[in-house]
């Protein structure tokens, strides 16, 4: 192997497959001290107005900020390391358009077919970034009352007043009564 050859293969492909894989790694990194700062400032500030707040609601506002965390951390960790992968593919010569083409119609089609799983999961951020109601509120939804016992990105789980768990879909929740917000009970 000359002299070039062997500089071309030092300093070629795997050299920018290693740099890319070095900044996606930076890339996340980073990310995730941001995320982890912004959740941490926001499980600090109380709500506008309110200067004397119980253990309850700051608790509540933890809880909030963690989960709000939580989705920012997956999704920053999603985008960077798919961007991540697909700068590699391209760098070391597979050619991604067939690739991108077809990922685009199998998203298409999984959307189609997830239609309420999407609609349960953004209802779910919803209920968590408005607080509409928290774990051990006293809640009716839907007509069913009881209290809550689980508040996930996907369901609601409400154990009733005769001590039954009902599950409860986050997108097919319509109207919500929380007997607890505003009462000074929480």
């Amino acid at each position: 192997m000359t002299r070039e050859q062997w500089l071309d293969f030092i300093v070629g492909k795997p050299f920018h497959i290693a740099i890319t894989v070095a900044l996606g790694l930076v890339a996340h990194i980073v990310l995730r001290r941001v995320i982890r700062r912004f959740t941490a400032a926001m499980a600090k500030v109380p709500a506008m107005g309110q200067r004397n707040e119980s253990t309850n609601e700051s608790t509540r506002r933890s809880q909030r900020a963690g989960a709000v965390g939580q989705l920012l951390r997956s999704g920053a960790s999603i985008a960077v390391w798919t961007t991540t992968v697909l700068i590699v593919m391209e760098t070391a010569g597979f050619n991604i358009a067939p690739l991108l083409a077809s990922a685009g119609i199998v998203g298409v089609a999984i959307g189609f077919g997830a239609q309420s799983l999407v609609k349960d999961y953004f209802a779910g951020i919803v209920i968590v970034i408005e607080d509409q109601y928290g774990i051990g509120d006293d809640v009716e939804i839907d007509g069913i009352a009881g209290q809550v016992a689980e508040v996930g990105l996907r369901t609601t789980r409400l154990r009733a007043q005769d001590g039954s768990i009902v599950w409860v879909r986050n997108g097919d929740i319509v109207r919500v009564r929380n007997r607890s917000q505003g009462t000074g009970s929480r």
